[in-house]
């Protein structure tokens, strides 16, 4: 009470903000090798139930779950959880679709034209010191930055 009784401060942390895929929205939609947002609704023996934004649930099989061995899903996937999946198999006729998160992990959503080039990103905070020098020393060679904006 005395946190909150303080002005413009709130203890609370922030919610995360949860997005399905707009482009998904029917099981119809679904196609084999796509990378979706889902929440975890239910964690079972066999394997935990996603929701991706259609009706019906998706499963991850036990052996879908990570890059390791797992004796129990309660381990790497909790309820409510927000992960990444990749659509393996959709069986509209019998409303079955099959997800994995450890191909998620590997899987990129950009296009394939990227494929196989190395990226890497960088958050520069810029201040009105850093020039472009500052910028090669601290993060590698002048000759690669003076040619790009």
């Amino acid at each position: 009470i005395k946190e909150l009784s303080k002005p413009s401060r709130d203890p609370r942390q922030m919610a995360k903000v949860f997005e399905f895929d707009q482009n998904v929205r029917s099981i119809e939609d679904l196609r084999e090798g796509m990378v979706l947002p889902g929440i975890v609704t239910n964690i079972t023996n066999f394997g935990a139930f996603v929701d991706v934004g259609v009706k019906q649930d998706g499963l991850v099989h036990i052996s879908h779950l990570a890059n390791k061995f797992v004796s129990d899903p309660h381990e790497v996937v909790k309820l409510h959880q927000h992960v990444t999946v990749k659509v393996m198999e959709v069986d509209i006729t019998r409303k079955r679709i099959g997800l994995s998160i450890k191909e998620a992990i590997g899987a990129s959503t950009t296009p394939a034209t990227d494929k196989g080039k190395e990226r890497v990103v960088t958050k520069v905070k810029v201040t009105e010191g850093n020039t472009l020098e500052d910028l090669a020393a601290k993060f590698g060679s002048l000759g690669k930055l003076k040619g790009k904006k």
